[in-house]
């Protein structure tokens, strides 16, 4: 299988990670729509909302939940959206949930300057 995201769960590709555990990682996007865009993955390779087992589902959802309050602490956000692609819009075939922060005021940092509050 060529996922890059099972790549980076195996350590194959760097990524900015700010959380991990046994079952998810959570990096920066390296190409985000706004500051502090975060991608939640499992490690274990789900294709998307069809494959995935609803534990693991909900378990994504409560790491999400804790990553919104250190995102707003840290970086100031004014809101959050969660997005979960499917199909022919999902670029990675392996589910991820979006978590990216709005600001009402556009803010202006570097991925490393980022990575550095969140991680």
């Amino acid at each position: 299988m060529d996922c890059v995201f099972c790549k980076i769960v195996n350590g194959d590709i760097p990524s900015s990670k700010i959380y991990e555990d046994d079952i998810v990682i959570a990096f920066l996007d390296i190409n985000p729509d706004s500051l502090g865009h975060t991608l939640i993955i499992p490690k274990h390779h789900y294709r998307d909302l069809d494959d995935i087992d609803d534990k693991t589902l909900i378990y994504i959802v409560n790491v999400a939940k804790m990553l919104k309050k250190r995102i707003k602490e840290k970086l100031e956000c004014d809101g959050l959206t969660l997005i979960q692609n499917n199909g022919d819009i999902q670029e990675v075939k392996h589910f991820h949930l979006h978590l990216k922060p709005f600001y009402k005021v556009k803010k202006d940092k570097s991925l490393e300057e980022v990575y550095q509050l969140l991680k």
